[in-house]
């Protein structure tokens, strides 16, 4: 078995078995395709059957060299679920990365606006151009659901169950779930739809998708990304934020205002608790808050 070879059988593995989502698959196949690149460069003619531990070590000392330390760790746990594939399939009987040790590194909370920062952002919409409208009906849609870039732009109407307060949501590894839509952000919704949308030429392919560019056809993440950092810019906003922020604050907003942990799970779509864990970043006062509220000695 060749390199090729194999990460083309890994990849069906990560799409039908494990059921992950395209970005998810890119990044594992990325992991390995530097290991392929670094054995290119420095000539070591090894199939995926036969590399070993030393071999391994080497790249990882290579990479540590031009990458931090998270990225590091992403490197070697891409190529351990490689390898561990390779193993359960009988292709080789230990997998060569299960004592290399992954780097420590600190849990990263994730950034988030406060709700000033976010209507000041919202605010800085130009609602005189088209595209106006649509954005603010994004980015209230990315706070008010908490929803990730991938499942912002691949919303389709048929998602829009308004009378029923919820929109339908395709999250990673197509898995769905139920979100709650506020009746504001819903009232933008229908505005863009009705004021802009509906003037556009959409190819069929496209008919029922929601947010749409210039040329009817589905935004890309890029463009998002663009959208979010061009109106962070104009509003004042100093921090390094992504469309990722929105869903970050909407969880970290909902759970200063007492909202549960397991609620805000589902709502995220995280398949573990331990993952709505990390929004547990609450400064001193929020929890001085809570004793003085819920504790008997108070």
């Amino acid at each position: 078995m060749n390199w090729q070879q194999a990460q083309k059988d890994f990849e069906n593995y990560l799409k039908i078995e494990r059921g992950l989502s395209d970005n998810s698959i890119e990044n594992y196949l990325l992991d390995v395709k530097k290991l392929v690149k670094f054995l290119d460069q420095n000539t070591m003619k090894i199939s995926p059957l036969d590399i070993d531990e030393e071999s391994l070590k080497r790249f990882v000392y290579e990479i540590a060299k031009e990458v931090n330390a998270r990225s590091q760790a992403r490197v070697i746990s891409g190529l351990r679920s490689f390898f561990n594939y390779l193993q359960f399939e009988d292709y080789r009987p230990t997998n060569p990365m299960a004592l290399i040790e992954t780097p420590k590194i600190g849990r990263k909370l994730p950034d988030t606006l406060s709700i000033s920062e976010i209507d000041k952002l919202i605010a800085s919409i130009d609602l005189s151009k088209p595209e106006g409208e649509r954005n603010r009906a994004m980015l209230e849609t990315l706070y008010s659901c908490g929803l990730r870039v991938s499942e912002l732009i691949g919303m389709q109407i048929s998602d829009l169950f308004f009378e029923e307060g919820f929109i339908k949501v395709t999250g990673k590894g197509d898995k769905q779930r139920f979100v709650p839509i506020a009746p504001a952000t819903q009232r933008l919704i229908d505005r863009y739809r009705r004021e802009i949308r509906v003037h556009l030429s959409i190819p069929k392919e496209f008919e029922d998708t929601l947010f749409l560019n210039r040329r009817g056809k589905q935004l890309t993440r890029a463009m998002i990304f663009t959208i979010v950092k061009q109106h962070a810019i104009k509003a004042g906003v100093k921090k390094k934020i992504s469309p990722h922020t929105f869903r970050h604050s909407f969880a970290t907003h909902l759970l200063q205002g007492g909202a549960d942990l397991r609620a805000i799970q589902q709502m995220l779509g995280h398949e573990s608790i331990t993952t709505t864990e990390v929004y547990m970043h609450l400064d001193r006062n929020d929890l001085a808050k809570v004793i003085n509220t819920y504790h008997p000695r108070k």
